[in-house]
């Protein structure tokens, strides 16, 4: 098994982020607009909000999935409407991982934090194999697990490296924000979502991929993702 480098993996993500930026901020800008919307239309409905940003967010992520499985031979030769319509087939399985994670990480972390970090680590690298393996819920937590054995603490490792990038964006934009007022603060925190959030997605994706490069040949049976899953 191949080592996981996380600067390699982040330097990876970036590289993808910086060539298909004109795909990535518009469709990042566009899902921060539904939430946006979601919560000013519904304010007193937190949990419609908050649903319609899960839903949202899961679409997102999927596309971005998708967009890495079709560069892998070095171009993109789907459109974005293409992307996001092939995320359709998997959306409420995205929406149920993302809850049932969501939900046992929160958990692990009220249970002095380690055991939330090593679900994390267990499965960063799920919702890639939920998309491109067609791999379901539990199976993609399974799956996940699986591909990061062996490489545990270096899959740690890059989600720390993107969570300190993710924190220095926002304290940036905090300080910026402050001398602008409510509404320029709201704005500053808008371009900053909208800035930060290909980043895990990508992460996400470009280590899937790593990992499935460096797998035995049992942990890479069964895989039958790539962009033919794109249609």
């Amino acid at each position: 098994m191949s080592e996981i480098r996380p600067g390699a993996i982040v330097g990876r993500a970036f590289q993808i982020y910086r060539d298909q930026a004109a795909t990535l901020l518009p469709a990042a800008l566009l899902v921060y607009a539904v939430q946006l919307l979601a919560a000013l239309l519904v304010p007193n409905f937190f949990v419609l909000a908050a649903i319609v940003g899960i839903v949202v967010g899961v679409f997102y992520q999927g596309m971005v999935v998708n967009l890495v499985a079709d560069v892998q031979d070095g171009r993109r030769d789907h459109s974005l409407g293409e992307l996001f319509k092939s995320v359709g087939p998997v959306v409420l399985p995205l929406i149920g991982l993302a809850i049932v994670a969501g939900i046992a990480i929160a958990i692990g972390f009220v249970l002095i934090i380690i055991p939330g970090l090593i679900l994390l680590t267990w499965w960063a690298v799920a919702a890639p194999a939920l998309v491109i393996e067609r791999a379901g819920v539990f199976g993609a937590l399974g799956r996940s697990r699986e591909l990061v054995r062996g490489n545990g603490w270096n899959v740690f490792g890059t989600i720390l490296l993107v969570l300190l990038i993710n924190i220095a964006v926002n304290i940036v934009a905090a300080i910026i924000g402050a001398a602008l007022g409510d509404a320029g603060r709201g704005v500053v925190d808008w371009i900053a979502a909208t800035l930060t959030a290909p980043i895990v997605a990508l992460t996400s994706s470009v280590l899937y991929f790593a990992l499935l490069g460096g797998a035995t040949p049992s942990q890479r049976e069964g895989f039958e993702g790539g962009p033919e899953r794109i249609a």
